[in-house]
């Protein structure tokens, strides 16, 4: 099975280069389809440029040519006829490519010629482009030199450079050139020939009954008749340049059925009506300048032609030399705009299919006239009669090649009834047009070279026309129209409104100028198609010009010889002998135009020529030899280099392929991490909704003075155990919080330097308390108030203080501050177990804790270094360690910290010992689909004075907010049918302007709070903490709080003589570190050292009172308070 092709990528240089050729304004559609959106001109104004090229002097040179070789007689009746032909021909060319929108080139590769095989139609025809150009120029210098006296050499450079500006920029300037050129033209081509004919000396008799120069012309002869139709004949390749105008021809049904079908009539074959007219005036004005003297080759010259009949206008010499000068550069003007422009898109058509390679029309246009220049020096215009009959046969064998197949060939079924020119779609060589042609061309030169009789060379361009009409459909019946299109069941046109996309311009184009490239896989435009150079014809294997000659050879040769026919020595004789061939042709039609002389003098020029021949062919060997060597050299170069390339492309689908596995594996991963994120959501949820009801009730057990000390106590260890789960559950959610990205931080404004003061009295005590050495160094120029997420920088700094105390045995911790450039550093140094390199790279991974024989002991959920790296990376800032195993390891935040000049301070609720408050009562609206939720909101805020109405959800609560006056709505964000969110959106719209405060057990649900700021004003999260609520409601609502005096808390105990005063009282040291716990928040190191305390014997539970239970309530500051007593009683 063959392997698919690697879709190629179009390099950006390609791209850029493609778009360029592509210019529309400068391209004029030059290698492709002529796109209907250009085709914007009327009818009237296509035909009416393409006329303006009759205004071209070539034809009253021709006629005045052979009437002075053939006679009157012989010149007219050649003129009837080659205008029948011309007509004949022109109808069919020129309606097919009205229609199709193709200029001839294009046209001749759909009608039987191939892709490549049109090359040589290109040739022809950008032959007969500068041919005519330098005619006409030639024509248009001797009118220089006569007016002004300018050289000849001076006047072709003139003529030829004048006409450049005019081109450059196509049919618009051209179209336009030749409106407003054609009144005055026009009139000045009828109004001396009014004053001619309407002359006494007109003399009409006269001029049909002139003979010629060397009176061999008197009456019809066959043989002259010949002659002169094969000058003529050559200009049949003007209906290219009439087709170059008529394919911007609007389409029929925008024009209308019969407007069409006139302009199409007239701008192309009924151009000949109106050069018939001006070929019969050349030869009346030649034959009148004879009259007056002049000498032949002045009276063919149209310059003098004109100067003679502008002189019927008025006896002013000078006047009519300005008038005849004026009239002959303004025709030849616009005719060789028409030259040149023709001739910029032939060359283009030429090398782009040879080379791939197309610089612009533009180059060619001047490429064109350079030659056309080259032409003019070497003396072209004498040459004129010779030059066209032999360039007649190779014309007519193309036209009658062309119009057989569309007039002969498509009626019949023979060939595709469209015109397709799409490389992707054609075989390089089509037999039909091109096997006929070569027969034609082959059997006319012959036939002009003397091969035959007289008879037969006279007629030769008649036989080249007339034989395609009998060979093209011989040769499409014998190879049944394979040759046309590679694939028969395509259409040649698809009819589209919208247009495609090239994927390598990247322009857009109509669907009958695109087609499917496998090798890009996409659409690609004709003119990129036809510059393209690696896609190795891959739509097309079949139909190369080298596959066709293979498969044309294989039944008649071996492989074995087919092999060596494909090497360099076979190579070079084939290129030796083409390129010898045309040699000798060009030698022949040399030798050909020389005039009969004496015999010797004949043998002395033929040995001449036969050694220069000769001589010749041993620079032209080494030149085909060294040309094979560059080919074969550079093909397979470009074969290793497309080696390469194939084995780069696979390594890049390779490479390509693991990216997109990877990336696939990476959004698995993240879809998995999002799955699990929003698992522990809800696992949050599920886990926080009877966590808080539980915390909540314990919280109100362990406060109420009515129950004994020991009920007390044992809600102070329920709540205790489940605040230490609500821990382990915040941990987990903030790991899933973090690596979704959606943690939110607080940026507050708080005194670094107490803070930092704290942490450092806090673990020096615990520290010493373990037998270690702690040490604070401080930073001197440490900014006393700055602005961060202060929780989330005391709990990374908690974090790896309490990590370095705990996995230290003996030695030092030192707690090392460092403040320069707005970067903080906070290193915290000890002499504890290290790590090594691997755990390293592991300590900050989730769960993840070094298990040796030292640290087994050690309690710990593998958290902390994971949260702390995560917030320090949130933060802005980083976590790195530097650690060796036994000796002690140095871990170091490093943070932005910029200054607070003017701080603000954040009221906070120091005494929490609330039992009312002050003012109106305030009605608060709880909604909960759960009612132990609701129960417990109303059980905490119901004995403080609150007035507390419950709802279900979301109806039931809109209900109540009709009737009654809510002072604040506590919403609970996860209900059924409609959400928290959604409720406090309703209440917004219906006016409500009391403030909501959400409640949700879901931390992502809470993640949503400043995407909907404007539809709440707070948040609390579960479980529910009554410091954290009357906090809230203290900044929510207009209260005054009411707080009680601190009773006595005596326990209930059977020997009331017992006191506090008999019990063992703690050391200074022991409670010093307690108010150092509790002033910094740190809850689970105060109970910790409160039960180390009471295990010691060192003091009792009793003597503490509800210090334990305030601390487990985060009541610290009430703990403090309590604790400072304690040391002012006893101490």
């Amino acid at each position: 099975m063959e392997a698919l092709p690697i879709m190629q990528k179009v390099p950006t240089n390609r791209r850029k280069y493609n778009k360029l050729v592509a210019n529309e304004m400068l391209e004029d559609f030059a290698l492709r389809f002529t796109s209907k959106r250009a085709r914007k001109w009327s009818a009237t104004w296509i035909a009416n440029s393409a006329l303006g090229i009759v205004s071209f002097l070539v034809l009253e040179a021709l006629g005045g040519s052979i009437t002075l070789s053939y006679g009157s007689i012989n010149a007219l009746w050649a003129i009837a006829a080659v205008s029948a032909v011309v007509i004949f021909s022109g109808i069919p060319i020129c309606y097919y490519a009205s229609k199709y929108g193709v200029d001839i080139d294009l046209l001749s590769r759909g009608a039987g010629f191939g892709y490549i095989g049109s090359t040589i139609v290109s040739l022809i025809y950008a032959s007969f482009t500068f041919i005519f150009f330098a005619l006409e120029a030639a024509i248009m210098s001797m009118a220089l030199e006569l007016l002004l006296g300018i050289p000849l050499f001076w006047g072709y450079i003139i003529s030829a450079v004048a006409v450049i500006p005019l081109v450059i920029f196509g049919i618009t300037n051209i179209s336009r050139f030749q409106m407003l050129s054609q009144p005055l033209w026009l009139t000045m081509q009828i109004v001396p020939l009014f004053y001619v004919f309407s002359h006494p000396d007109s003399q009409l008799d006269s001029w049909l009954a002139y003979t010629g120069m060397n009176q061999n012309g008197n009456g019809f002869n066959w043989l002259l008749f010949g002659s002169a139709s094969a000058v003529l004949l050559a200009v049949i390749a003007q209906l290219g340049e009439q087709v170059d105008f008529l394919r911007f021809l609007p389409e029929q049904k925008k024009t209308g059925h019969l407007k069409w079908w006139l302009a199409m009539l007239f701008g192309g074959p009924g151009w000949m009506l109106f050069g018939a007219a001006k070929l019969a005036l050349g030869s009346y004005l030649a034959w009148l300048a004879i009259q007056h003297g002049f000498f032949p080759t002045e009276a063919s010259d149209p310059a003098h032609m004109y100067l003679n009949a502008f002189g019927y206008m008025t006896d002013n010499t000078k006047l009519a030399l300005l008038a005849a000068g004026v009239f002959v550069i303004m025709s030849q003007l616009k005719i060789n705009v028409a030259n040149a422009y023709a001739g910029s898109l032939a060359w283009s058509n030429f090398f782009s299919r040879l080379t791939h390679n197309h610089p612009g029309r533009v180059v060619w246009m001047v490429f064109n006239v350079v030659i056309a220049l080259l032409l003019m020096e070497l003396g072209i215009y004498q040459l004129l009669e010779k030059t066209l009959q032999v360039y007649s046969v190779l014309v007519l064998a193309w036209i009658g090649s062309l119009v057989a197949d569309l007039i002969i060939n498509k009626p019949l079924g023979l060939s595709p009834a469209g015109i397709e020119f799409k490389r992707s779609k054609l075989y390089d060589i089509n037999p039909v047009g091109l096997g006929s042609m070569i027969i034609a061309s082959s059997i006319g030169i012959a036939a002009h070279l003397d091969v035959f009789n007289e008879a037969i060379k006279a007629f030769a361009s008649y036989i080249a026309f007339a034989l395609p009409f009998i060979t093209a459909p011989l040769i499409a019946w014998f190879t049944k129209g394979k040759f046309y299109l590679v694939n028969t069941k395509t259409q040649s046109h698809v009819h589209h409104d919208h247009e495609l996309t090239c994927s390598v311009c990247e322009n857009a184009y109509e669907p009958e100028d695109m087609a499917h490239c496998p090798v890009y896989g996409g659409h690609i435009c004709s003119l990129c198609c036809s510059l393209d150079v690696r896609c190795e014809d891959k739509c097309r294997p079949k139909a190369t010009i080298h596959q066709q000659i293979h498969t044309l050879l294989h039944p008649f040769v071996p492989d074995e010889l087919l092999h060596k026919l494909a090497s360099p020595i076979s190579q070079f004789l084939i290129v030796l002998t083409i390129v010898s061939s045309f040699m000798a042709a060009i030698f022949m039609i040399a030798y050909s135009q020389i005039p009969s002389l004496a015999p010797d003098n004949m043998h002395t020029i033929t040995g001449g020529m036969l050694k220069a021949f000769v001589m010749l062919l041993i620079p032209v060997g080494i030149i085909s030899g060294l040309f094979v060597l560059a080919r074969n050299t550079s093909r397979n170069a470009i074969t290793e280099l497309k080696a390469h390339t194939q084995l780069l492309t696979h390594e890049i689908s390779a490479h390509e392929k693991t990216s997109r596995q990877l990336e696939q594996a990476k959004k698995s991963a993240e879809t998995a991490n999002n799955a699990k994120s929003r698992y522990l959501a809800g696992l949050s949820h599920e886990l926080r909704t009877p966590l808080n009801v539980l915390l909540g009730y314990a919280q109100l057990l362990s406060d109420d003075r009515k129950l004994d000390h020991q009920t007390r106590e044992y809600a102070h260890i329920l709540r205790r155990n489940g605040k230490h789960l609500s821990d382990l559950l915040e941990g987990l959610l903030e790991i899933s919080k973090i690596e979704a990205g959606r943690l939110e931080l607080q940026r507050v404004e708080f005194n670094l330097a107490t803070m930092l003061d704290e942490l450092a009295d806090m673990f020096a005590m615990e520290a010493s308390q373990k037998g270690l050495e702690f040490e604070y160094i401080p930073c001197v120029n440490l900014p006393v108030y700055i602005a961060t997420d202060k929780q989330r920088l005391r709990q990374i700094l908690i974090n790896l203080l309490n990590n370095a105390v705990k996995y230290t045995r003996e030695g030092k911790v030192i707690f090392r501050v460092s403040y320069r450039n707005q970067v903080a550093r906070f290193s915290v140094q000890d002499t504890g177990i290290g790590l090594s390199e691997h755990d390293i790279q592991q300590i900050f991974k989730p769960f993840e804790r070094i298990q040796t024989q030292s640290t087994r002991t050690i309690q710990g959920t593998g958290l902390g270094l994971t949260i702390s790296h995560a917030l320090a990376s949130l933060m802005g800032g980083d976590i790195s360690c530097q650690s060796q195993p036994n000796v002690g390891s140095n871990f170091t935040l490093t943070m932005m910290m910029s200054a607070v000049e003017s701080p603000v301070s954040v009221p906070v609720l120091i005494n929490q010992n609330i039992t009312g408050y002050t003012g109106a009562r305030q009605s608060i609206l709880v909604v909960d689909d759960i009612a132990d939720q609701r129960n417990l909101v109303s059980n905490i805020l119901t004995p403080l004075g609150f007035n507390i109405l419950q709802a279900n959800g979301a109806a039931e609560a809109l209900k109540m907010a009709e009737n009654h006056t809510i002072h604040l709505y506590i919403l609970d964000i996860t209900m059924p049918e409609v959400s928290g969110w959604q409720l406090a959106i309703q209440l917004r719209q219906k006016g409500i302007r009391s403030p909501i405060m959400m409640l949700s057990a879901n931390i992502h649900e809470l993640e949503k709070s400043n995407m909907l700021a404007k539809y709440h004003n707070d948040y609390l999260s579960k479980p529910i903490s009554r410091e954290q609520l009357l906090t809230k409601l203290s900044n929510l609502l207009p209260v005054d709080w009411l707080f009680a005096d601190e009773p006595e808390d005596k326990p209930v105990v059977a020997n009331s003589e017992v006191s506090v005063a008999h019990a063992a009282i703690p050391s200074r040291d022991d409670m010093a570190q307690l108010i150092n716990y509790a002033e910094i928040g740190f809850m689970s190191a105060f109970l910790e050292k409160l039960d180390e305390i009471v295990r010691s014997g060192t003091s009792t539970e009793a003597f503490f009172g509800s210090i334990r239970s305030d601390a487990s309530q985060c009541k610290f500051e009430k703990v403090v308070h309590n604790l400072n007593e304690l040391i002012n009683e006893h101490y």
